[in-house]
């Protein structure tokens, strides 16, 4: 009776299977970041602060139960270590997690294709075909960015359209994935002039704050993303200029 009507397409076995691995990668990074901050607030409420960063932090974690011995108290001493070693667990079971996600996205050549485009790596890859499968849903990119929650807010009034800050509907995690993978390419000025989108990017980081011209970087790149997987073509861009993915 409404053949106009969309309805939401159900996921097969294997794009639940994959999307359950990336819920679980992701429970995983959260409960490692609670850890840290936890050692972290511990450690403060010792006196001993710790540059920012994880890494600052794992290198000099021995270093400090060691040097500060007299300042910690053997039973905060065994907590410390006891929250060490979860976190190291943790680490462990992240890697193993983002190993096997790697390894499914050699398998396909969908996943090649999506990767292809800057920035865009095993995680985004494999998380996109877990939500959308082949994208049939969407007739166009910027449909897939709005799902994603990339498109300013319209507040319009007679002629007058106001545009305001990005809906933030859709999928949360796959909008954060290419906010991040927007974030890394901003990071490498040097390399846009590898890519088609370089001019387009220089003009916007000087023409707007620089997190928003990452978010409207991060919606161009999954209006791409889109468009290689739905039609099985690579991105443009000389492969010897391919960058750190996420």
């Amino acid at each position: 009776m409404r053949p106009n009507f969309r309805t939401v397409s159900e996921k097969n076995q294997y794009q639940l299977n994959l999307q359950a691995l990336h819920r679980v990668r992701a429970r995983l990074v959260s409960r490692r970041t609670a850890t840290i901050n936890q050692i972290r607030a511990f450690l403060i409420e010792q006196g001993i602060t710790v540059r920012s960063g994880l890494r600052a932090l794992k290198n000099s974690f021995e270093a400090i139960l060691e040097q500060r011995r007299d300042e910690i108290s053997p039973r905060m001493r065994g907590i410390l270590i006891g929250l060490y070693g979860d976190w190291l667990w943790l680490d462990k079971r992240i890697g193993d997690v983002s190993g096997e996600i790697e390894a499914i996205s050699r398998t396909e050549e969908n996943y090649a294709n999506i990767m292809t485009t800057p920035g865009i790596g095993p995680m985004i890859s494999t998380a996109m075909v877990a939500a959308v499968g082949k994208g049939e849903a969407f007739d166009r990119g910027r449909d897939f960015a709005a799902w994603v929650g990339l498109v300013p807010r319209q507040f319009s009034t007679g002629g007058r359209t106001i545009l305001g800050r990005i809906t933030k509907r859709g999928s949360r995690y796959l909008r954060m994935l290419f906010v991040q993978a927007a974030k890394v390419i901003m990071m490498r000025p040097h390399r846009w002039s590898d890519f088609s989108f370089g001019p387009w990017l220089s003009e916007a980081v000087a023409r707007m704050p620089r997190n928003k011209a990452a978010i409207a970087l991060a919606n161009k790149l999954a209006r791409t993303a889109w468009s290689l997987l739905r039609h099985g073509t690579r991105f443009d861009a000389p492969k010897d200029a391919a960058m750190e993915a996420i």
